[in-house]
C-alpha cells in the first residue's frame, strides 16, 4: 500500500476566487482550468481535491468529474470546511455543491464546525495533502493569496494564470554569529 508521501505525489488541489471576485467570464475561467487539469493528468496527476467554494473550486470539481466519466482512475477528494457549510447560499449553488459531494469519491469536513481560521485551515489541508496548487488568481489579497504563499513555502508547485503572481519569500532565519575561532557551517 502506498504510502501518504506518496499518495501526495500524485494529487492536486485548486485554489480561486468566488465568481463576484473574478475579473474573467465564467467561460474563460473554465476553459482556463480545463487546460490546467488536462496537463496536470498528462503528467500523471490522478487525485484532485476541490475545497467546494462558490465559483473556481466547485468548477474545477466538476471539471474532474466530466474527466472521471472517461478516466476512471481519477478521484476528486471534496474538503468541505464543516459540515453545513453551504447552508445560506442560493439554491442554485447548493445543488452543484451538494452533487459535487455526491459525486466525490471522498468528502473530508476539515472542521466540526465554523471558526474564525476555518478556511484557512481548510486550504492548508488541501496544501498539505498535494504536490500542485492549480490557482485562478487574481492578484488581490486573500484565502487566494495566502494559499499559493503557503504552498510556495512548503515547495509546492503553484500554477497560476497570474502572470504577475511571485511567492511571498521564505522568512529567513537569523543565523547565529560565529564564535571567535569557528567557522561558519
Amino acid at each position: 500500500m502506498a504510502t501518504e508521501e506518496e499518495k501526495r505525489l500524485h494529487r492536486c488541489c485548486f485554489s480561486g476566487h468566488r465568481p463576484e471576485k473574478l475579473d474573467e467570464s465564467e467561460e474563460n475561467v473554465k476553459k482556463w482550468l480545463s487546460e490546467q487539469i488536462d496537463s496536470a493528468i498528462a503528467v500523471g496527476y490522478t487525485t484532485f481535491i476541490s475545497g467546494c467554494a462558490m465559483g473556481v473550486d466547485i468548477w474545477a470539481g466538476q471539471i474532474v468529474l466530466q474527466r472521471k466519466a472517461d478516466n476512471p482512475s481519477l478521484h476528486l477528494i471534496a474538503a468541505t470546511p464543516w459540515p453545513g457549510f453551504s447552508n445560506r447560499w442560493s439554491i442554485d449553488w447548493q445543488v452543484q455543491y451538494s452533487d459535487l459531494l455526491k459525486n466525490a469519491d471522498l468528502v473530508v469536513p476539515v472542521c466540526n464546525h465554523y471558526h474564525k481560521g476555518v478556511f484557512q485551515q481548510r486550504n492548508e489541508w488541501m496544501v498539505d495533502h498535494s504536490n500542485r496548487v492549480i490557482a485562478y488568481f487574481n492578484g488581490a489579497p486573500g484565502g487566494t493569496k495566502n494559499t499559493i504563499d503557503y504552498a510556495a513555502g512548503k515547495g509546492i508547485e503553484v500554477i497560476t494564470n497570474n502572470p504577475n503572481y511571485e511567492p511571498k519569500p521564505k522568512r529567513r532565519r537569523k543565523q547565529k554569529e560565529a564564535e571567535p575561532g569557528e567557522q561558519e557551517s
